[in-house]
């Protein structure tokens, strides 16, 4: 009998895309949306053609099922009959017909691998790929245990090679204390560089160093207390994880390794992983929009970078649905004011109800105490971007405004040769407006910063700019400080505002290097 996917794991990583142009949509028949899908799911009705039962397929016969009527794909190693799936695929049936009777797992990464496919196509499982397992080394036979640095070889991703040098690792204890030691061997390592998580037994720790991830995976060989504190010495690229013991005895080992212990791989290969954070308040911010603020189990560490996002898996009727969030400050003068709560523990997102949709109802509908599931950062926006910046125009619409809070709040506080920050806001009425009295307040304090607001549906008393993203507008907004001032543009949006934009900011010649898309 095959091992179906558990759906306790988390579908592949996810990055957001960049390119001018997002993936396109399709408009779906009537009867074909997500809801319809899931519902089809949970009929009853044989989706396989295979009447329950679970296959080896080789290559050979996945070939042969390569029709509108008959389409079979592969991803990570597990075959989907994805006929009945044609129909509701946003994507349309072309994107999935060019996968048919293949491997599709490139296809799939290059598009959207941030969707939890395993729950998404678990009654479309025809079976596993008659082939080996994907990873090289088989952990049954790594008995010996983890008593100290272990060899380079260890690290055995060839696509390493091409990337940093190989990280490695140490431990030392005390009589309370057990210290894991990551030597990283770059310069530009902080605490938002490594995500750990003691979960049971295991102990994980994922450092993203560049485009890669080097990963410790560990069965403690003892009990540990839940907190535990991360150190980082920027300077060398050390890291410092210490943890607790419950008792005070000596380890004669830190224990066995998991799945992917000490190797370094790409970013883009490492699949999302999750821990529940629980809700903590939620308030009105629009008449639509809420600041949800959750809380991170003390068994974790995490920080999201500037610009990245993470996403939130809630189970609505029996099927895993993911969503990307980007992550806010509680408010825009966060930096000059005690927090009321401890910053690394908490994170909070602005996030639009839409009354009609799947996802966001569920959300809102979560009480303050419940708890849901949140992976590691996303995103592909590198913080040096902003090195010897000194214009920064942002560019957003609706909610598209949420990544622009961080990079608004960095660049005006880490950015020694800024000269101006602007910001132009898009939104339908001046009630959609996320935070003006704060936006107004900030462009007020900081004679750098300054906010216009775009109303594409104004009320008679409106006195500031109408309309929507155009050339007239942009033109007249883009204006450098100097002639060679270096410059940054970001813009997020609704998918039409964002690739409307792109293209009006390409027309106005500015180069690829100038001008960041958040879209996911």
């Amino acid at each position: 009998m095959l091992n179906v996917p558990s759906q306790s794991f988390p579908g592949p990583s996810s990055q957001q895309r960049v390119s001018s142009g997002g993936r396109s949509k399709v408009p779906l028949k009537q009867g074909r949306s997500l809801m319809d899908w899931i519902r089809l799911t949970k009929s009853g009705k044989d989706l396989t053609g295979l009447k329950g039962r679970l296959i080896e397929v080789t290559e050979e016969e996945l070939k042969k099922h390569n029709k509108k009527d008959d389409c079979w794909i592969c991803i990570r190693g597990f075959v989907y009959n994805v006929s009945p799936y044609m129909e509701y695929h946003p994507g349309g049936e072309e994107e999935l017909m060019s996968a048919a009777g293949s491997d599709g797992t490139d296809l799939f990464d290059q598009v959207h691998r941030w969707v939890n496919y395993e729950s998404m196509l678990k009654e479309c499982l025809v079976g596993r790929m008659a082939v080996k397992p994907a990873f090289p080394k088989d952990y049954h036979e790594e008995k010996r245990l983890l008593n100290g640095m272990l060899p380079k070889s260890q690290v055995t991703d060839p696509l390493a090679k091409e990337g940093p040098s190989s990280p490695s690792y140490d431990w030392f204890q005390t009589d309370a204390l057990v210290t894991i030691v990551i030597y990283t061997k770059q310069k530009d390592i902080n605490l938002d560089s490594v995500i750990a998580d003691h979960r049971d037994d295991s102990f994980r720790a994922e450092t993203v160093i560049k485009d890669y991830s080097y990963l410790i995976h560990i069965a403690l060989s003892h009990e540990i207390q839940e907190d535990f504190s991360v150190r980082v010495v920027e300077n060398v690229g050390k890291i410092e994880i210490v943890l607790k013991k419950k008792e005070n005895t000596s380890w004669k080992c830190l224990g066995h390794p998991l799945e992917n212990h000490n190797s370094l791989i790409p970013k883009k290969d490492t699949g999302l992983y999750y821990r529940k954070c629980q809700l903590i308040s939620k308030e009105d911010v629009t008449h639509d929009t809420k600041l949800f603020c959750l809380m991170l189990p003390p068994s974790t560490h995490l920080q999201v970078p500037t610009g990245l996002h993470v996403y939130f898996k809630l189970t609505i009727t029996g099927t895993e649905i993911v969503k990307p969030y980007t992550p806010v400050s509680d408010s825009l003068f966060s930096e000059f004011k005690e927090p009321v709560l401890p910053n690394n523990k908490y994170i909070y997102f602005l996030i639009k109800i839409y009354p009609a949709g799947l996802f966001t109802p569920e959300l809102d509908h979560l009480q303050i105490g419940d708890y849901v599931s949140v992976s590691n950062p996303e995103g592909n926006f590198k913080i040096s971007q902003f090195q010897d910046l000194e214009d920064l125009f942002l560019l957003a619409a609706g909610t598209g405004f949420t990544p622009m809070v961080k990079v608004l709040s960095y660049a005006l506080t880490n950015i020694p040769s800024l000269r101006k920050v602007k910001l132009m806001f898009f939104n339908k009425t001046e009630d959609d407006i996320i935070w003006r009295s704060q936006l107004e307040k900030l462009a007020f304090k900081d004679k750098r910063f300054d906010v216009e607001f775009v109303l594409s549906v104004p009320t008679s008393e409106w006195n500031s700019k109408r309309g929507y993203i155009s050339p007239a507008l942009l033109s007249e907004f883009l204006k450098r400080s100097l002639d060679t001032s270096k410059v940054l543009i970001c813009i997020c949006g609704p998918m039409p505002f964002t690739e409307q934009g792109m293209k009006l900011l390409h027309d106005l010649n500015f180069s690829k290097d100038e001008i960041h898309s958040f879209t996911a």
